[in-house]
Order: C-alpha cells, then structure tokens, then sequence
C-alpha cells in the first residue's frame, strides 16, 4: 500500500505542505511552473533550496503582484474579504482537471463550515480574508495538485504541533489556534509547546 507520512512537529502551514510534497512527488520539481500557470493574476511561485539547522530542505515562496506571503501577514488590510462563492468563482477558473479542483473547493467549504461556527452565522456569510488571498488560493492549490500527483491509497499524519500564545489576523489577535482552526481540528491529536505564535 502506498501510504504517505506527514511529521507535523513544526505545524502544517501550506507553504510547509506545499515544499515538502513538492519534494516526494514525480514532477514536483515543476510545482512552481505549475502553480503560476493556475491562472491566478499575478500570482509568482519560486522553489528553492534552503538549509535551516544544518537541515536541508526546500522552500517555495509565492508572491502576488510582488509582494510576499510574510509582507502579506503585516498588512492584513490588503486582504480581499471573499465569500465561498467568491472563492469556488476562482477556483472554477483555474487551470485545472476537475477532481483537484473539487478537492481544493472541498477545502474552502471545511473552513467556511469552521469559521461559520467560530462566528455564529451562515455559511454563505462568512468572508475569507488570509485564506482567501491568491497566495493562499494558491498553496492549497499546489497542495491539493501534490497530492493527486503523489496519488497515496493511504494519509498517516503525526500529531500536530500548534504553536502557543497569540496570532494577529484580519479579527485582531487570537488565541493559538484561532477558533476557526480549533473547530476543523476537533478529534485530531494535536499539542501545544514553547513556540510561540501558530
């Protein structure tokens, strides 16, 4: 059985997902080439080589109209607000076979269903703001396409390191996790330790 084995020790941000199984799938090399030909304007992705604690591994960094995902975190008020309809409008658009593009539309209705219930109203009134910027359309794109082309029978994910303290979002500063995020991982093991932050 083919199973993939995810070390979720250092979280799971997209970004992190996205280098990784760029790294084990066949073509992944060319995730970036891939991820620019999505069709999202102005979206830019570069794959790179990094050593972090004398660990080698890769990074893919994605920039929209040449501003990074870090320079997109301190500015949250460029974010777009979009609905899950805004969202499932981008995503039809997307150069794309139809079966990643209905695993990234299932992403995006798990976290409108999440944030539904963190703030109490429909589904069809919530607002994305970070998961609804290009770039991040972009890394559960990339995500999503990884894992098609990686085509695993079986998902084995560690349990997941959350981070601790407080994060800054489009709502203000939250707790770690936020409630959107503690809400989608209810029944998964996941902990918290000294790193500060999500």
């Amino acid at each position: 059985m083919r199973t993939l084995y995810l070390d979720c020790g250092m979280g799971a941000s997209g970004d992190m997902l996205m280098a990784a199984l760029s790294e084990a799938a066949p073509g992944g090399d060319g995730i970036a080439e891939r991820i620019e030909a999505l069709g999202l304007p102005g979206v830019r992705a570069e794959l790179s080589e990094v050593t972090r604690c004398g660990i080698r591994g890769r990074h893919i960094e994605i920039s929209v109209h040449g501003e990074s995902e870090d320079a997109h975190e301190h500015h949250h008020h460029h974010h777009a607000h979009r609905s899950l309809q805004d969202m499932y409008s981008i995503i039809d658009g997307l150069t794309l076979d139809e079966g990643v593009k209905a695993d990234v539309r299932a992403v995006y209705g798990l976290i409108a269903g999440a944030e539904s219930e963190a703030h109490g109203c429909e589904v069809g009134e919530v607002h994305f703001h970070e998961v609804g910027a290009l770039d991040a359309v972009a890394d559960v794109t990339a995500v999503c396409l990884l894992l098609h082309m990686l085509a695993p029978e079986k998902i084995v994910v560690s349990p997941v390191h959350l981070g601790s303290g407080q994060v800054r979002c489009a709502h203000g500063i939250l707790p770690v996790p936020a409630p959107a995020t503690a809400y989608i991982l209810q029944g998964v093991p996941a902990y918290t330790g000294s790193i500060r932050g999500e």
